[in-house]
């Protein structure tokens, strides 16, 4: 009993850590989080009658630029390092760019729960940039305790993640409303 237990304490730990814990997908993360919330800010109201194609959008523009940054990291090592690019490589930045992939999960789930009427699609759209949101602060943190940075500095590190989160949204409420 006791190791399914622990089997099953172990998922949402792993699942944490393959968000938030690995040191090398910050970057992705921000870049991911910010790309997704920017897709919802544009279109979260261009669909009103069809809130599938806003989760469709959000889920495949992560897609895309996930391939175009394994592709250009991939060329970028390859020439960097002067030798042809090769699966192993292409592995190892697919790994450290799956940022982009992770950082539109939580706003697609948000989006589909809408799409679903579970939520209203309004709701599901301020969620998802709410998420973001969260996900912009805990990157700022991640990087201010990777860094070693003192407390004023990790609020700044924190504070800049979320103002680039919120001038998407500022966006938002300008462009959309």
């Amino acid at each position: 009993m006791d190791v399914v237990r622990s089997e099953r304490s172990r998922v949402p730990v792993q699942a944490a850590n393959l968000v938030f814990d690995v040191d090398s997908r910050i970057a992705s993360t921000v870049y991911g989080t910010i790309t997704a919330m920017a897709t919802v800010a544009a279109y979260g109201r261009a669909f009103p009658d069809r809130p599938w194609r806003l989760v469709l959008l959000v889920a495949s523009t992560a897609l895309v630029l996930w391939v175009a940054h394994l592709y250009a990291h991939g060329l970028s090592e390859s020439i960097s390092e002067r030798r042809p690019l090769r699966g192993a490589s292409l592995r190892s930045v697919a790994h450290r760019e799956l940022g982009i992939l992770l950082a539109a999960v939580p706003p697609t789930a948000v989006l589909v729960l809408g799409a679903l009427g579970l939520i209203t699609e309004r709701a599901s759209v301020w969620l998802a940039l709410a998420l973001g949101l969260v996900t912009l602060a805990v990157q700022g943190a991640r990087y201010a305790r990777l860094e070693h940075l003192g407390p004023a500095a990790t609020l700044v590190a924190v504070a800049v993640n979320i103002g680039l989160g919120l001038a998407v949204v500022a966006l938002k409420v300008a462009i959309l409303h």
